[in-house]
């Protein structure tokens, strides 16, 4: 690896930074502390603060020379709604409340780049350094574009990274094109008759509607989307009934549905509400159908991804990038930035959990798990990648 040497010594200080984040873990449009220790550090090594984008998001603006141009480094800062597990000393202090996905490490890792590109200034441009609020489930970006972040930060790129389980620690990996899916969430409420579960025909049996809307909805995956086309259906949760000898009125059901483009999701948004519509009409029930789109699909832009490439292969070596991995039906809301700028939103290696200190749970060191830990080994890496990625989209005459 071909890590900045300052970056590197700094190392121990970003880990502290990361450790106190991770003790400290905020919920979506609550990170106040996280903020303010993100805006104080900014603030202390010279580099002007924007606050209040996306009600507690952060940007520092990195300027050298006379260059117009500019790129976006973007990394999450809110934690999950759960409980962790682990005893080690940094664990969390909040009750139902874990960085359980990395958002402390992306921090600091951005933190770290900053530092550098402050103190060294080897470019010529902009940089401005995004601490986005409210990524899980909080569409903090487009609360963030919405209260006109490209408006006061305007930038001809824009780039994110997340640490990810499984993949050998240090090494990245990106695809060009969708590379995390559409998260979108449907309810459904049948209206049926109740009735005695003894005199079913006095009724209309609203699970019954149920189950055939359920079976009929799977024929939009296998029969209507293209095979080539990649899509998930999935009914998490099916609610009726209150006893044995009771039809009920009504039935509900809830899922989510993932795809890569947004015009299998239009398809499948129409399909399931004709369905439902129509198979409900045959059994004389009535539906009520809601379908909420959460975040788009991922889309990496061919020109920016090629280039994030080259810079990873730069940092970490050709022998750890992989630039074609499989895309996951997971979702991110850095999507919304994708789909106002040019950019590319990479994966960098966490590892298997090794890396934890005793006191770990005992589950697995996997996103959204109450084991898991981020890989404070990934700090300089991610740091270092960041830095080069910026001097090199910017650089000197």
């Amino acid at each position: 690896m071909k890590l900045v040497d300052p970056i590197i010594a700094f190392q121990s200080e970003l880990q502290h930074i990361r450790r106190d984040l991770h003790a400290h873990p905020e919920l979506c449009y609550e990170e106040r502390r996280t903020s303010d220790v993100v805006a104080a550090k900014l603030t202390e090594w010279g580099i002007p603060v924007i606050r209040g984008l996306g009600l507690t998001g952060v940007v520092g603006i990195i300027k050298n020379g006379s260059s117009n141009r500019a790129i976006g480094l973007r990394a999450d800062m809110d934690a999950l709604p759960m409980q962790e597990v682990n005893t080690f000393p940094h664990a969390s202090r909040h009750a139902g409340k874990m960085h359980a996905c990395g958002h402390d490490g992306h921090t600091a890792m951005l933190l770290g780049a900053a530092k550098h590109l402050a103190e060294h200034r080897n470019f010529d441009g902009t940089v401005y350094v995004v601490f986005q609020p409210a990524e899980e489930g909080g569409a903090g970006a487009r609360r963030m574009i919405e209260d006109g972040l490209f408006e006061q930060c305007p930038m001809d790129a824009i780039y994110g990274m997340h640490n990810w389980p499984g993949i050998p620690s240090g090494h990245m990996s990106v695809v060009e094109g969708p590379m995390m899916a559409s998260s979108n969430e449907f309810y459904l409420t049948i209206k049926g008759k109740g009735a005695h579960a003894a005199q079913p025909h006095k009724g209309i049996d609203p699970v019954m509607v149920a189950v055939q809307i359920a079976q009929s909805w799977q024929t939009i995956i296998s029969r209507q989307k293209s095979p080539l086309d990649t899509a998930v259906l999935s009914i998490t949760q099916i609610h009726a009934g209150s006893a044995t000898n009771v039809i009920p009125d009504e039935a509900k059901m809830v899922g989510t549905v993932r795809t890569f483009t947004t015009p299998v999701l239009d398809m499948i948004e129409t399909r399931m509400g004709e369905i439902a519509q129509h198979t409900a009409a045959a059994f004389g029930a009535e539906v009520e159908y809601k379908f909420r789109r959460n975040y788009p699909p991922l889309v990496n832009h061919a020109a920016e991804t090629r280039f994030a490439v080259e810079v990873m292969k730069e940092v970490v070596g050709a022998d750890k990038v992989d630039d074609n991995v499989e895309p996951t039906m997971g979702a991110e809301d850095f999507a919304f930035f994708l789909q106002a700028k040019p950019g590319c939103y990479i994966f960098i290696g966490n590892g298997e959990g090794d890396h934890r200190d005793g006191g770990h749970g005992l589950g697995p060191c996997v996103l959204h798990n109450g084991s898991y830990d981020f890989n404070d080994n990934l700090l300089p890496v991610g740091a270092s990648f960041w830095v080069r990625l910026a001097e090199k989209s910017l650089p000197l005459n």
